[in-house]
C-alpha cells in the first residue's frame, strides 16, 4: 500500500481551479463538512417545510401521480428519525460494504506483493504513451459490473501512475472520470440501459402513448460515445491535470528491481490459480440451470441478482484466491495466521474511511428524508417544460438542467422517474423521440457526477486521494474534476447534435424523431 505523502501543487497554476482547490480546502475536514451539510439539511427543511408548497409528478416507476412536501427534521418526528436511523443509515450505506468486502480480496493481494509485481510485469508491456487512455477506457468499460470500477480501477489508476512516476491522482482522476463521467457510455448495453429504457416506457404508457424503448435504443450512440470520452478524458488528463497537479512529491516508490524467479513463479501460479477461479465461476453463471442464476418476475432464470448483489463478493474472490496463492509461493504467507494478518491489514487502512461514511451518510440520509431533492429536482422539470424552445436548442437545454439537477439529486433512476414523465410525453408530441430525450438525460446525468458530494462515492474517492496526499480533501478532488466535467458536457453535447443534424439513428429502432 502506497505510503502517505505530501504533494504540492504546481505554483505557476491559478485561475479559476486553483481557487476552487483553495476555497474547497480551507474548509474543515471532509467529514466535518458533511455534519455541517446535514445541520444546513436540518435547518432548512423546517423553513422549507413551513412556506414551501407541494410538488406534484407522474412517478414512472410507481406508475401513479405523488405529491411530495417538504419534510421538516426539527421537530419530534424529525429527531426521532435522526436518532432512530442513524445506525441503519451507516450500515446501509451503499458503499460501505462494497468497498469493505472488495478490500478483503485486493488486501491480500496487495499485502502479499502480488499487485506490486503485477504492476511491474504490467508497466513493461504497456505502451506508457497509451497507459492514460487504457485507464479512461477501463473505467468507461467497467460500468457493465456496477460499482465495481469504483473499488477496482479507480485505485489501480492511482497505483499505475504512481508506478511510473506520474502523479497518482492524476491517474485517480483518469480512472474517476471513465468510471462515473462515462457512466452512461460504453461499447456493450448492460443493466443501466434496461433500468432506464424501463421508467421511460412507463412515462410513455402513463400518458396512453403506444411507443416502446428497446435497451439498445441509445446503442449506436453511446460505443460512439465511449470512445470520444476516452479522447477527451486522455486529453484532459494529460494537458490539464497533470499540469496543475504539478511533479509528484510524495513518498511512494515503486519497487523497480528485478523481477526474482520466485515471483515470477509466484506470478505464474497466481495466473494458474485466476484462470481456474474464473473456469469455476463461468460454468456457475453459463450453465442452462446454473446455480447463480435465479427466477425473475417471469419466472426465468437470469443473473440480474447475482450482478447486482454478488459480484462485489465475485471481485473479493478474483482478487483474494491469486494473492494466497501468489503469497503461498513466495513464502509471504505462510499460515492461516499471515492470511489473516493480510486482511487485516487492509482494514486499518479503511479507518478514515470509515468515520467518513458514518457522517455522509447520515447528510445523504437527511436529503432524501426531507425531499428536497426531490422538490428541486420537480420545479426545475417544471421551469423546462414552460421554456419555450423546440427542436435541438429544447434537447441541449434539456441536458444542461439534467446535469444542474444532478448535483443536488445524484440517483439516475430516480431523477429519471421524476423527469421522463414530464419530458418523454412533452417532447413527444413536439416530434422528438423517447430514445433521444433519454440520450441527453444521460450526457446531463453523467458528466457532473464526478463534481458532486451527494454522489454517494464521492467520500471514498476522497480518501483514495488522501493516500497520496494526505492534505487532498473536497475542493482537490472537486477542482481536479471540473475540466472533465466541463469538457464531457460540451463534446458529448455537441457529438450528440452533430449525430441530430446528420440525422443518424441513436441504436436499433432508436429513431431521432417521431413523425
Amino acid at each position: 500500500m502506497a505510503e502517505k505523502g505530501i504533494q504540492h501543487r504546481n505554483q505557476d497554476v491559478g485561475g479559476f481551479l486553483k481557487t476552487v482547490e483553495r476555497l474547497g480546502n480551507a474548509l474543515p475536514h471532509p467529514a466535518m463538512i458533511f455534519v455541517i451539510l446535514s445541520l444546513a439539511i436540518v435547518l432548512i427543511s423546517a423553513v422549507v417545510a413551513k412556506v414551501g408548497e407541494p410538488v406534484t409528478y407522474f412517478d414512472a416507476r410507481a406508475g401513479e401521480t405523488v405529491t411530495v412536501e417538504a419534510v421538516s427534521l426539527l421537530n419530534a418526528e424529525g429527531l426521532r428519525y435522526m436518532f432512530n436511523s442513524a445506525v441503519k443509515n451507516f450500515t446501509g450505506f451503499a458503499p460501505l460494504g462494497t468497498v469493505l468486502v472488495a478490500m478483503l480480496g485486493v488486501g491480500v493481494a496487495e499485502w502479499t506483493g502480488l499487485i506490486n509485481t503485477s504492476l511491474r510485469r504490467l508497466l513493461t508491456a504497456v505502451p506508457p504513451r497509451l497507459l492514460t487512455a487504457i485507464i479512461v477506457f477501463t473505467g468507461v468499460m467497467s460500468n457493465i459490473a456496477s460499482d465495481a470500477g469504483y473499488v477496482v480501477v479507480i485505485p489501480l489508476g492511482a497505483l499505475l501512475f504512481a508506478s511510473v512516476g506520474r502523479h497518482p491522482i492524476a491517474g485517480l482522476a483518469a480512472a474517476f472520470a471513465g468510471v462515473s463521467g462515462g457512466f452512461s457510455a460504453n461499447l456493450i448495453f448492460g443493466t443501466t440501459d434496461a433500468l432506464l429504457a424501463g421508467i421511460t416506457n412507463e412515462a410513455l404508457r402513463g400518458v396512453g402513448i403506444d411507443y416502446e424503448v428497446l435497451t439498445t435504443g441509445n446503442w449506436y450512440f453511446l460505443v460512439v460515445s465511449t470512445f470520444v470520452l476516452v479522447i477527451l478524458g486522455t486529453l484532459i488528463t494529460e494537458k490539464v491535470v497533470e499540469k496543475n497537479l504539478g511533479p509528484y512529491n510524495g513518498k511512494f516508490k515503486v519497487n523497480d528491481e528485478k523481477i526474482s524467479d520466485i515471483e515470477n513463479k509466484g506470478l505464474r501460479n497466481a495466473g494458474l490459480a485466476l484462470l481456474a477461479y474464473i473456469v469455476v465461476m463461468a460454468l456457475l453463471m453459463a450453465l442452462p440451470n446454473a446455480p447463480l442464476k435465479s427466477p425473475n418476475a417471469e419466472g426465468k432464470l437470469t443473473l440480474n441478482e447475482f450482478l447486482s448483489n454478488g459480484l462485489i463478493p465475485a471481485i473479493a474472490l478474483l482478487f483474494l484466491i491469486p494473492g494466497l496463492a501468489y503469497g503461498k509461493t513466495t513464502g509471504k504467507i505462510k499460515d492461516s495466521n499471515d492470511f489473516v494478518a493480510s486482511m487485516t491489514e487492509a482494514m486499518k487502512s479503511m479507518g478514515s474511511y470509515l468515520v467518513l461514511a458514518f457522517f455522509a451518510a447520515q447528510f445523504i440520509s437527511y436529503f432524501s428524508y426531507t425531499n428536497i431533492g426531490t422538490i428541486i429536482s420537480v420545479k426545475g422539470a417544471k421551469f423546462l417544460e414552460s421554456v419555450g424552445f423546440t427542436g435541438l436548442p429544447l434537447v441541449l437545454v434539456f441536458i444542461l438542467i439534467t446535469a444542474f439537477l444532478n448535483l443536488f439529486m445524484a440517483s439516475a433512476s430516480a431523477k429519471w422517474a421524476i423527469m421522463a414523465p414530464v419530458f418523454v410525453p412533452m417532447m413527444f408530441q413536439l416530434g422528438l423521440s423517447p430514445e433521444l430525450v433519454q440520450v441527453a438525460y444521460r450526457i446531463g446525468d453523467s458528466s457532473t457526477n464526478i463534481i458532486t458530494p451527494l454522489m454517494s462515492y464521492f467520500a471514498m474517492i476522497v480518501v483514495f486521494a488522501q493516500r497520496y496526499d494526505e492534505k487532498a480533501g473536497l475542493g482537490t478532488l472537486i477542482s481536479t474534476m471540473i475540466p472533465y466535467s466541463i469538457t464531457f458536457l460540451i463534446f458529448w453535447s455537441a457529438l450528440l447534435a452533430a449525430w441530430f443534424l446528420l440525422g443518424l439513428p441513436l441504436g436499433p429502432e432508436g429513431a431521432l424523431l417521431f413523425v
